[in-house]
């Protein structure tokens, strides 16, 4: 691999290629995770609001696939929260990342347990915050992402907080490719996470529908559902989004819009019920036309991006 691509991330977390896999719920269970990080990535199991007792199971999984570095993405708005930060902190988990909050209330019990702490923000003002504290890394996401999302995109965003903080930044959202991989190199983060391009990856235990969806999906199908929530998502657009959209339409409260979204990943995600249920995915959706193992996928990013490096450099020096 060429050297541009072994970055210092890569020696902080012990991962041959500075490629994440998102921690998604429902999504990124322990089959997944272990299949990234045995290929030299990093895996993430994502916890969601599963209590801890089956986040452990998933963090059996990997460990029975590979001894390679993994890691445990923690909601920090799931009511398992505390017992799920006992539990990565016991197994010393390698690398934790957290989303939907501040985890510092959690910090020195994850650094006790020899954990890697890493962020996800979606501005420059939490970046700021979170690096103040002992962290290992932001993971700096754009609202081009799947799932819930912030304001700015993944252009904007990235050089922003490359710029406002000492640590690392890995970016996320938009990102399934070689060229993505580059683009964020260039623009000054040290890694990338991927999320919609994993779910069509054979190794995620995803339904078959709901990877055909994201096959299927055109460059417009990605769309934000319930914005007046404070808590806007991306998914593929279905009956579900188009109800959510109905419902904002009329000023429906946010309890009533919540309601209607309550279950609905699971049901996509493990039923297969991808018209009613959330089929959570990014703009990325329509680059993205066939089910790799992550080792193809991985290796594929790699290639393409040195490709293109390699052809760039060239293309430069006889000018």
């Amino acid at each position: 691999m060429n050297s541009f691509f072994k970055t210092d991330i890569c020696d902080i977390l012990e991962i041959e290629y500075p490629i994440i896999q998102g921690g998604m719920a429902w999504v990124a269970t322990g089959e997944l995770a272990g299949a990234v990080s045995k290929a030299g990535g990093l895996g993430i199991i994502g916890s969601g609001n599963a209590p801890a007792e089956i986040v452990e199971q998933e963090i059996n999984k990997v460990r029975e696939i590979t001894d390679k570095p993994f890691g445990v993405n923690v909601m920090l708005l799931s009511p398992y929260v505390e017992e799920v930060v006992d539990l990565v902190a016991e197994k010393e988990v390698p690398v934790v990342t957290t989303g939907a909050g501040n985890p510092g209330k959690y910090i020195d019990r994850f650094l006790a347990g020899g954990c890697k702490v890493i962020p996800v923000v979606s501005s420059s003002a939490l970046a700021r915050r979170m690096s103040r504290m002992e962290i290992s890394a932001v993971i700096a996401e754009g609202n081009e992402a799947g799932g819930h999302i912030g304001d700015l995109t993944t252009m904007t965003l990235i050089p922003q907080i490359v710029d406002s903080v000492d640590v690392p930044v890995i970016a996320a959202g938009g990102i399934a490719d070689g060229r993505g991989l580059l683009a964020a190199l260039f623009l000054g983060a040290q890694a990338v996470q991927l999320g919609t391009r994993f779910v069509c990856a054979e190794e995620c235990q995803a339904s078959n529908e709901y990877k055909e969806k994201i096959i299927n999906a055109r460059d417009r199908d990605a769309v934000v559902s319930a914005r007046s929530t404070g808590h806007p998502v991306r998914s593929l657009k279905n009956t579900l989004t188009r109800k959510l959209d109905k419902l904002e339409a009329e000023s429906a409260t946010k309890e009533e819009i919540e309601k209607a979204g309550e279950g609905a990943l699971r049901e996509a995600v493990c039923e297969g019920r991808v018209d009613t249920g959330s089929v959570m995915a990014g703009q990325i959706s329509g680059l993205i036309k066939n089910i790799l193992s992550s080792e193809e996928i991985i290796h594929n990013i790699i290639n393409e991006a040195e490709d293109l490096l390699l052809k760039t450099c060239k293309e430069i020096g006889e000018e």
